[in-house]
Order: C-alpha cells, then structure tokens, then sequence
C-alpha cells in the first residue's frame, strides 16, 4: 500500500512534467464561412460564436467596454482575404434594452492587435448606424454616421484603399449609405463580424444572418456611377455625418442663417434640405436655372448671390435673387462686366467681393449691392480668387498662386495690407472664416494638382491666433466641396461635400 509520503512525491512530480511539458498549441476554430473567433482587446468576459447551419445564421456573444478612441474590445468572427471585398449581413440585436452605444459591426481589419487599423459598418442599439474607422494602428476613431436608424440589412465594401457602406430596411434593396474612409491595408487583412457590449460588465449578443462574403472584381469605368454626399463634421470631435446622398454631383453647401437648413446647387439650380437630412426642394431663382458652386446667403438670409452662365457664350455672371418664398423672382446682374465669379457678401450686406478676369488678368474686386462701379483690390501676379469677408468686415480672406503654389492670403477690405496666411506641402485653397473671427477652415490637396476634381483632398482648420492647423476630415473632393461659405451659425460644424465612384446597382 502506498504511503502517503510517496503519494505527495508522485503528486509534485507530476506537476513539475506537466509544468514543463509543451501544450498543443490550438488553432484558431472555423464558424461558418470564418476563420477564427476570439475576443480582441481585454474583456471581463469571454465571448463566443455559433453557426446555425439551417438557417445560415450566427449567434456572437461579446464583452467589451468600447470599440472606439485608440484601442478596441469585443468579440471578433473573422477570416483572412485579399484584395477588393463585400460582406453583407442581415444584422439585430435579438433582446430588448441594453446599452445604447453596444455595436454590432461588419469589420474589415488589419490586426487582431487591440489598436488595430480598421473600419467597419456599425449597427448601434439605439439605430445609430455609421461607417466607423482607425485609419491608423494607435490613432484615434473616427465616424461618418449614416442618415438612417436601425436598417435590417448591412454591407461593408472594400475597393481599393477606400472603405464603404451600404443599409438597407427589411425587404429593400441595399443603398449606399453616404461617404467614404480612405484605409490603406497590407494584404492579407481580416474581415469578419464582431459584438461589443460597450459596458465591461456585460454581455450582450447580436444576429447575423444571410451573411455574404465575395471577392470584387475591378470595376471598369463604365460600370461606375458618381454619388455625392452632403455632409457636415463637428469641429470639436471631427465626426461627421451625412446628410444628404445622391446619385450625380451637387456642389458648395451653404447654412441658412437660423442653422436648420442646407443650400446648395444642382443641376444648375439652388436647393434646399434640412440639416438633419430628408426632401430636397428647389429654391425659386428667376432665370437664373444655370448656376455654377459659387453662390452665397446675404447676412439678412434675403438674398442669394448666384454665379451663373450670361446671355455670352462662355462667360459667367454674378446675380443677386431674392429669396422671397413662392413667388418666383426675377435675378438681378450685377457686375455687369464679364466674365465674374465667386460672388461674397461684406459682413454688413452693403457690398460684394468676387473675382473677375480683366485684360487676362483674374483679380479680385469689390462692388455696391446696389450695383454701380467695381473697384479692384489685387493686381496679380498669379490667380486671386475665392473671396470672403472676415465676420468684423476688416479682412478679406482669398487663395492666390502668386507664391508659386495656391495659398490661403488676405488683405484689408480696401485691398491693402496684403499677407500670406498659409505656407505647407499643400496647396490651400477656399477659405472660410468662423463666424467668431478666430477659425480658418480651408481644403488642402497635393501642390502639383491644379483645381483638383474628385480627387484625394484634406479639410483643414487653422487657429488664427497661434496658427496651428488641424484636420477635420479627409476624403475625395475638390472643386465643388467648399467652394462657398461653409460654417454652420454657431460655428460648431462645418458642412462640405464629398464624391465616390461606385459601381452601377
């Protein structure tokens, strides 16, 4: 009979080979069409994920206190692919209640590290549904929300380096969501689906079902459709929100002055919408029908300045349209030299500046509201337009190329005292002035492009007591994007548009 003494040397014996012994490694577990599940980040509770083979359907159970900032938590379903990609799913969150902020993605992601690059199609519990990305491993998250609540069916497409997605309501066909996140992956990356409770205590579970995973081949240029989206990003956190979609091109938003409206042009006329989004209506112009991005709202909100086609072929004019409701109006030219462009209102609504070309030479002038003589306020050399009147009436503020690159300039309203404001690799162009005095926000694009058009562009803040500059959102844009006064009335939100060329539905 063994000793208890033996039995104790047996027993720590035994523990010391097991202590020193390899344990099998285990590889990641397929679900489905997947890869692997594992949580990412660190969790209070471990997740999980099953197949439901009949019904084609995944149950994801996850932790995690947010998917958000610098660093993630949640559970991850996932598989590694290359190239250009589409994951479609039907998703909800099948019980009632619980946090608001819990997520339930389709993720496209380079690491399964926690600060992982990412971006993905974010179904919230409260409906918020939004294209959410870290374009970068460590950086901080960012958003585009969508101008929908709670659709049933999502999808996230990659193609190429842009990121975006689609939603669709239950038994509709899936529609571009609005904007678009740039995101630079090295191949393979993973894709999947993930749940994060966004309390660390908690667990919450979501459905997927009918999911869809394919490979995208490279769409020829027939194929592709123009859409443009109406956004507006907060200048506090550069989140942004879409506003408006659209298949086609719309161009230079503007704020009504009470800040619950966009205007903005289309097919040659003036349209407004809410700026929380929904119908679009035609703004009564007379016969001004052909308008150019340029325009802008007098201090008053009465009147539009309008930059448009004239009776002379080629040449553009500047009309002014009272903004008188149902009656329609009859515009009013004003210069009456062509061609002029650009019109913008002085901070007392007495005057305009605009730019002009006058013996080949593109200046920028000034003139009386009520019309009269034009006075120039730059001689060259090089391109001065864009004008825009600081809130006080002492600046204009416009970009030149006069430095041997397009740069943000300005001068006092008389024309004189004329500085650089900005100098960086970019070229800086459409400046617009807060309506506190002490911001600059301004589109910026790659010094050797000239008036770029859908390409890729930066919108930019600059503090205009230290100078510093800061990006606000990064997309394809150009001409058409900011071209007019663009900050909302409580200088809390910027609105711009954005373009993406996808392939026809």
């Amino acid at each position: 009979m063994m000793t208890s003494r033996w039995l104790r040397f047996l027993i720590a014996a035994c523990g010391l080979y097991c202590s020193l012994s390899p344990v099998p490694a285990q590889g990641p577990v397929s679900v489905g069409i997947f890869d692997g599940s594992n949580d990412v980040g660190t969790v209070a509770h471990a997740g999980s994920a099953s197949y439901d083979t009949p019904v084609h359907a995944y149950t994801v159970r996850g932790s995690g206190e947010n998917m958000w900032f610098a660093k993630d938590a949640f559970r991850f379903v996932w598989k590694k692919v290359s190239g250009d990609v589409t994951l479609s799913a039907d998703v909800a969150f099948p019980k009632q209640g619980g946090n608001a902020h819990r997520k339930a993605v389709l993720m496209i992601r380079q690491s399964l590290d926690a600060d992982s690059a990412y971006a993905d199609a974010a179904l919230h519990g409260d409906g918020l549904t939004s294209l959410q990305a870290r374009t970068e491993k460590g950086a901080s998250t960012h958003e585009v929300q969508a101008n929908v609540i709670a659709p049933h069916r999502l999808r996230i497409v990659r193609q190429g380096q842009q990121i975006y997605i689609f939603v669709a309501d239950a038994g509709q066909p899936l529609r571009f969501a609005g904007g678009s996140i740039r995101l630079p992956l090295q191949e393979p990356f993973y894709i999947g689906i993930g749940v994060c409770s966004h309390e660390q205590d908690a667990v919450e579970t979501a459905l997927f079902s009918k999911v869809e995973l394919s490979s995208n081949a490279p769409p020829s240029s027939e194929q592709m459709l123009l859409y443009s989206t109406l956004q507006t990003v907060a200048v506090a956190s550069t989140d942004a929100r879409a506003v408006y979609v659209t298949p086609g091109r719309i161009e230079a938003p503007v704020w009504t002055r009470d800040g619950t409206g966009l205007m903005f042009n289309a097919d040659g006329r003036i349209q407004r919408i809410a700026a929380a989004g929904g119908q679009t209506q035609v703004l009564l112009t007379g016969s001004a029908v052909r308008c150019d991005s340029h325009h802008a709202l007098s201090p008053d909100g009465q009147s539009l300045a309008l930059e448009g086609d004239s009776e002379e072929p080629g040449k553009t004019a500047i009309y002014l349209a009272p903004l008188s409701g149902e009656v329609d109006v009859t515009p009013r030219r004003i210069p009456q030299h062509l061609p002029a462009w650009g019109p913008a209102w002085s901070a007392d609504g007495k005057s305009l500046a605009f730019t002009a070309e006058r013996d080949a030479s593109v200046d920028i002038y000034a003139i009386s509201a009520t019309g009269g003589e034009e006075t120039r306020l730059t001689r060259g050399p090089g391109r001065n337009e864009a004008p825009e009147f600081s809130p006080d009436g002492e600046f204009v503020y416009f970009n030149s190329n006069r430095s041997g690159s397009t740069q943000v300039w300005r001068m006092k309203a008389d024309g004189s005292a004329q500085e650089q404001v900005t100098e960086d690799r970019y070229a800086n162009l459409y400046p617009h002035v807060s309506p506190d005095g002490k911001q600059l926000v301004f589109l910026s694009y790659d010094k050797h492009l000239d008036a770029p058009h859908d390409t890729q562009v930066l919108l930019r803040t600059m503090n205009l007591g230290d100078k510093r500059i800061a990006v606000l959102a990064a997309f394809t844009g150009g001409v058409g994007s900011i071209d007019a006064p663009s900050w909302s009335p409580d200088g809390k939100r910027v609105a711009f548009v954005s373009y993406q060329r996808l392939p026809k539905p």
